[in-house]
């Protein structure tokens, strides 16, 4: 059977069938070869997996919503590097599960705002933004303050992006509890921020 113009235009089947294959064909060349390079599957210079307790602090980002308003991603624009510094790079982010790049910018993005503010800044931030940023839509975290940080499933969590490729140490996972034993939900979200983009500052 020959494929005339009419025939793919007139079967709606057979127009589905060939779209798929032509989409399926774009994303394998796409998205293939960035396995094989190394500036998107190898960390750059000064990365390292973040602490237990930055780990912890990125649950809580993710939990409540964090990377709705902010992304984490400086794209490669005159402006975007003037206003946040160097554009993000994908081998800032291999030990990121998921990462937190994205298009949304309701507030400011924050992968650069790591050693912007002082650790008490953020704290306050997080309690009051108001008191801050008068002009900050963003709610408060009050109970951030009152709420102990989960010590009891971290080891399991580090466990699991160990076997997705981020290099835990046996010491790291055992002592992880420890670290986070006493500390606050606040205190492991301001640990995580504060971590956020320093290797190319």
């Amino acid at each position: 059977m020959a494929f005339t113009h009419e025939k793919v235009e007139t079967n709606n089947a057979l127009m589905i069938v060939l779209i798929l294959i032509v989409l399926a064909v774009g994303g394998l060349v796409e998205i293939v070869p960035l396995f094989f390079q190394k500036s998107t599957t190898q960390p750059i210079k000064g990365i390292v997996p973040d602490s237990a307790l930055k780990v912890v602090g990125r649950d809580i980002y993710v939990r409540e919503g964090c990377y709705n308003c902010h992304s984490q991603m400086i794209r490669p624009l005159v402006a975007e590097t003037l206003r946040y510094g160097h554009y993000s790079v994908a081998g800032e982010f291999v030990y990121d599960h998921p990462f937190q790049w994205g298009s949304k910018r309701t507030g400011p993005d924050l992968h650069r705002v790591g050693g912007k503010y002082s650790d008490e800044w953020q704290r306050l931030h997080l309690i009051a933004p108001r008191d801050l940023v008068p002009e900050s839509i963003m709610p408060a975290y009050p109970w951030l303050e009152k709420t102990p940080a989960d010590h009891n499933t971290i080891q399991a969590h580090m466990t699991a992006l160990r076997r997705v490729g981020v290099p835990y140490t046996d010491a790291q996972i055992t002592t992880a509890p420890d670290e986070v034993k006493g500390k606050t939900e606040l205190d492991a979200l301001v640990a995580y921020l504060q971590g956020l983009g320093l290797a190319l500052k």
